[in-house]
């Protein structure tokens, strides 16, 4: 699938942002994502050719960065994190859990409905809440086998998922990679932000009249 007349557009205005059009590298991989949901051949060409870079110095940095995909993914992708603490509490047994019930083998595999993509990945940066599950890049906190299993069968039925924190609901890959390339989606501020565990520290502080 050829990238779209609206993405070849909007590349030109995000490189606009930026007195130096190398710094937009990033939110342009974002932005091709959005589009073809991975950063294909062509779309690295177009990075390449609107900041002037060569394929090589735009396929360097994508294949450097995890977040950014070399083929298609789901709609959803999950992401259970297998880092010490997450693992200590069960990240290692969910991320198995999911493989086995799903039939995803590989880094980043796909079911065959195209509905959910899988990854192990190294830190949600959410240790306060471990076990952690992410879902293109929304937090499931405190998680199990059980309630993995069924995230995964709420997102291929197309049942409405609402993160432990943060959005709402889940929207797709290709929503969430276009904000991940700049364009707003007016939803900052739904959901919570943090939770109790998160908070702790504060409340503590607050209660022993100490301030920063």
């Amino acid at each position: 699938m050829a990238l779209s007349e609206q993405t070849r557009e909007l590349a030109h205005e995000v490189v606009a942002r930026y007195p130096k059009p190398r710094s937009a590298l990033l939110p342009l991989l974002h932005l091709v994502q959005s589009d073809e949901g991975y950063v294909s051949p062509d779309g690295i060409a177009l990075c390449a050719e609107v900041l002037n870079l060569t394929k090589a110095e735009v396929a360097a940095v994508a294949t450097f960065y995890t977040m950014y995909k070399r083929k298609p993914v789901g709609d959803y992708h999950v992401g259970v994190c297998t880092n010490t603490l997450c693992a200590v509490m069960g990240g290692d047994e969910i991320y198995k859990s999911l493989k086995d019930y799903t039939g995803i083998t590989s880094q980043n595999g796909v079911t065959a409905d195209g509905k959910v993509s899988l990854e192990h990945i190294e830190c949600n940066a959410a240790c306060d809440f471990a076990p952690v599950v992410m879902v293109n890049w929304e937090f499931f906190d405190n998680q199990t086998p059980e309630s993995a299993r069924q995230l995964i069968d709420d997102l291929r039925s197309g049942q409405p998922v609402k993160p432990t924190r943060g959005a709402d609901s889940v929207c797709t890959w290709r929503e969430a990679e276009r904000v991940l390339a700049g364009y707003y989606d007016g939803r900052a501020d739904e959901g919570v932000a943090a939770g109790p565990a998160t908070l702790e520290g504060l409340k503590l502080a607050r209660e022993r009249g100490e301030s920063a």
